[in-house]
């Protein structure tokens, strides 16, 4: 075998993996994607009745291919032949069989036509999406071919209206490509001006440098009249010669004439003809299959750079594509507790980067205590809370039938303690948000990692995660509250010493106070003066809380690490408890 020959099998072998893989582009040949594309192969084209099957059993040697009227080949047949050793038996494989070996070539026939039926129904509708079939034998070039429907010029019962467009269409999608060499087939007893094929090969190839053209039944052409006109080119002149062909009658068909005996027919046709000897030694199906084997040599050396380019850049992205989803695993539990525990470090690292920085999240726990919670608390109602009515209401109530005498301590306690209830709901609001932002960022971080490999782990390991945070989120949530109140009752006495001297003296139209007469209406114990020396405290006694707030800003952080600590625990339990479950039953 020639070193271009193993280039062509090497180049079978690639395409045949690419659509195992289903990397043929789906089910429409136009999606075909670069690396097939970049692949050549030959279409074979022609209108129906043309002799295209005859011509591709000729190639193979082998009846094989569905025979009828009307359309027979109702969806593409992506012909892949393999040259072997002398002597080996001769056999087929189809890509939707790939475990089944036919050797007996009716009932690739049979296959053929059932699964075409399979995607159509018994129906004379067409299908783009093609059906795969190797044989390896002997008798056979290296060459990958795609039979293709028949053009035709009008629907028959039972086709649609646009099956004529449908079919020239599907035709299109695969000879527009500049890989694809055309191998245009036409009767010899029809005008070639009138060729379906060689009017679609002009149209897709205007130079002719990917268009063979093919000349069938020149046994069946009126006595007295021959085809040279045509195969020396001078009716349609093409970059390579024409190839006449002389298929099976009927007759030989009917009585299953051997193939290697119609080649030896058809070549004493050639040779005994006064008309065509002296182009016998180019005629024939065995020189167009060696005339197409070396076309797509030279296709393919043209082309050697590019495909090599194509596959290692394929290769590139294969590699990170198998680092993305991650090597095989090990049988051992060993090693699979090692794989266990690196992803659970991933994890960790990634979700560490997104707290600390490197990756975005963490930001947003800090906006939820820079942002969110002093917004929040901007708008809570104190100016109604310090109102003047609402204070000599409090701290009246407060002292009761005993008025203070220095400052109203327990009035002070109680508008600052109300007051501070108000920081309860921003606060616990505070709360959610930073556990929603951290139950985003776990299952951001698991789906950055190759947790999603293993769909039992990941999903044990975001529960450990979410029930951690569900706890810390009530731990937390008690912590700010128990926060409020404490600031609610740190009032000391110290506090009170340094409150000015808040009683007006008596003077001219200001009787001042009567702290002996407790009998004296609330409301007239003191100056509004007085009243609002003790909302502008409790103000002040607010806004030092609401600074507190701000400088404990980085406590959020510190307590995230700690909830990333203890996730860290929960993970490792989780993995081992997996480690665990793996180990039991193996």
């Amino acid at each position: 075998m020639t070193t271009m020959e193993n280039v062509i099998v090497l180049v079978n072998r690639i395409q045949r993996a690419c659509t195992a893989l289903g990397d043929h582009g789906g089910d429409a040949p136009g999606s075909l994607p670069t690396l097939w594309e970049a692949l050549p192969s030959v279409a074979v084209v022609g209108g129906q009745s043309s002799g295209k099957s005859s011509v591709l059993e000729s190639i193979v040697g082998r009846d094989f291919l569905p025979r009828g009227s009307g359309i027979v080949t109702r969806r593409p047949l992506v012909l892949q032949l393999h040259k072997t050793e002398e002597g080996v038996q001769e056999y087929a494989e189809f890509l939707h069989m790939p475990k089944r070996r036919f050797t007996d070539f009716a009932l690739v026939r049979k296959e053929i036509q059932d699964e075409t039926d399979r995607l159509t129904g018994k129906t004379k509708q067409i299908s783009p999406v093609p059906i795969h079939l190797s044989i390896y034998s002997p008798h056979v070039v290296n060459l990958t071919l795609i039979d293709l429907p028949g053009l035709t010029k009008v629907a028959i019962e039972g086709q649609p209206e646009s099956i004529v467009e449908d079919i020239e269409n599907m035709v299109r999608s695969y000879v527009d490509k500049p890989n694809c060499l055309i191998l245009a087939i036409s009767p010899a007893n029809q005008d070639i001006a009138t060729s379906d094929a060689i009017k679609l090969a002009r149209d897709v190839d205007p130079s002719g440098e990917r268009t063979f053209g093919v000349l069938t039944k020149l046994d069946l052409m009126d006595k007295g009249t021959n085809a040279l006109d045509v195969l020396e080119g001078r009716s349609y002149r093409l970059q390579h010669p024409w190839v006449g062909i002389v298929n099976r009658s009927q007759a030989d068909i009917n009585r299953n004439v051997d193939m290697i005996v119609a080649r030896r027919k058809e070549q004493e046709f050639f040779t005994s003809s006064p008309e065509y000897a002296h182009l016998a030694s180019r005629m024939g199906s065995e020189y167009l299959a060696k005339l197409l084997s070396q076309q797509l040599e030279a296709a393919i050396r043209a082309r050697i750079p590019s495909i090599t380019s194509l596959i290692n850049k394929t290769i590139d992205e294969l590699e990170s594509e198998m680092d993305h989803l991650g090597r095989p695993i090990a049988s051992d539990a060993g090693a699979q507790l090692y794989l266990i525990l690196e992803l659970c470090r991933a994890f960790d690292k990634i979700f560490k980067e997104h707290l600390d920085g490197g990756r975005p999240g963490g930001d947003q726990i800090y906006g939820v205590f820079d942002n969110q919670l002093p917004s929040a608390l901007r708008k809570l109602p104190f100016d109604r809370h310090l109102s003047l009515q609402n204070v000599k209401r409090v701290v009246s109530q407060a002292d009761g039938y005993q008025p203070h005498l220095i400052a109203p301590e327990q009035g002070y306690r109680r508008l600052i303690e109300s007051a501070l209830n108000y920081f309860k709901g921003p606060a616990e609001a505070s709360v959610d948000r930073v556990h929603f932002v951290l139950k985003e960022l776990v299952r951001t971080s698991i789906g950055e990692t190759q947790l999603k490999r293993f769909p039992t782990l990941q999903a044990e390991l975001a529960a450990a995660c979410y029930e951690a945070l569900e706890r810390f989120r009530e731990d937390g949530r008690k912590t700010t509250l128990r926060l409020v109140d404490m600031e609610a009752a740190y009032l000391t006495v110290e506090f009170f010493r340094k409150l000015p001297q808040e009683v007006d003296k008596p003077g001219p139209g200001n009787p001042g106070t009567r702290t002996g007469n407790p009998s004296t209406p609330s409301d007239d114990r003191y100056t509004d003066a007085h009243f609002r020396r003790i909302a502008t405290n409790v103000s002040s006694y607010i806004g030092m809380a609401k600074q507190l707030a701000v400088l404990l800003d980085e406590d959020p952080a510190l307590m995230e690490r700690r909830i990333q600590c203890f996730k860290r625990l929960e993970l490792y339990k989780s993995a081992r408890d997996e480690i665990d479950a793996v180990s039991w039953t193996r």
